[in-house]
């Protein structure tokens, strides 16, 4: 019996590997493709009217397209009014984060003080606490300091984020002692190491958490909802309600706001995504 020859076993594992890595490129097109569909269809019934949005089988691309859907939800809503303090609220909040995130977790990291570990272990299990458990007596708390009905008070709320840490205190951890020690040498304090050190070395993470703050802060709907009550001061995720009444429901201009409003998440991703994948990978969030 023939044995295979070495160059014969290695083309063999060579197309199984082959084999494998296509089965796996199909498999996460397909599942791509899958989480685009309803994207896709949200876009297909921003050209529609209402008594389209929901005929089956879908028309991915309508018949009788409605680009005027567009025009209408300038007109019929003060949308560049709630897409300006959604931008300001959101702005402000994801600089706020990188701040006292990385300046904390900068600490917890590299700094050495009685109670450190045990203190960030009781940060981070606040993120097991669901906000809706605590939702009542915070509101109360912000009401008695007088920022209801003031994005200030969305806007404190959210400034401080256990995750942001846990994310910042992951990766700064990676990042050799012997830096931070010769920064000391050099006479660097604290402040100096955090602001030359460790940040431009982070540009990857606070990518990441950009990218996080971002995206949670602009679609944040419950938030706007429960402290924001005059109708200048809204969001525009509160503002799109404004397209559901009583009696009906515009879908095609819910869509068209909807397509409008992720615009600006879509630019801050792509502008991102070449850090993205990189500190996901650096701040110990692997699946």
């Amino acid at each position: 019996m023939a044995v295979p020859s070495e160059a014969a076993l290695a083309g063999a594992v060579h197309r199984r590997v082959t084999v494998g890595k296509i089965m796996m490129y199909v498999v996460l097109v397909l599942l791509a493709l899958v989480m685009l569909v309803p994207f896709a269809w949200m876009l297909s019934a921003s050209f529609k009217l209402n008594k389209d949005v929901f005929t089956f089988p879908i028309q991915w691309i309508p018949q009788d397209p409605h680009p005027e859907n567009y025009i209408n939800i300038w007109k019929q809503i003060p949308l560049l009014r709630f897409i300006g303090n959604t931008a300001f609220i959101t702005v402000i909040v994801t600089l706020l984060q990188l701040f006292t995130s990385s300046f904390a977790a900068y600490a917890f990291a590299k700094l050495r003080f009685p109670g450190r570990d045990a203190l960030f272990v009781m940060y981070i299990a606040t993120i097991a606490v669901p906000w809706q458990s605590y939702m009542v007596p915070q509101f109360i708390m912000l009401r008695s300091w007088r920022l209801n009905d003031s994005p200030w008070a969305i806007i404190l709320l959210q400034a401080f984020t256990a995750f942001g840490v846990f994310l910042m205190r992951q990766f700064y951890d990676g990042v050799p002692d012997e830096l931070c020690e010769a920064a000391r040498i050099d006479g660097l304090s604290e402040y100096g190491i955090w602001a030359k050190v460790m940040l431009p070395l982070s540009k990857s993470a606070l990518s990441t958490l950009t990218i996080f703050t971002f995206v949670n802060t602009w679609n944040d709907f419950l938030g706007p909802l429960i402290y924001l009550t005059t109708e200048s001061k809204k969001t525009i995720q509160i503002g799109l309600r404004m397209f559901i009444s009583q009696y009906s429901t515009e879908y095609g201009l819910i869509m068209a706001g909807s397509v409008v409003v992720l615009i600006p998440v879509l630019i801050v991703f792509l502008s991102l995504q070449k850090y993205f994948v990189q500190g996901i990978a650096t701040s110990g969030l692997k699946g």
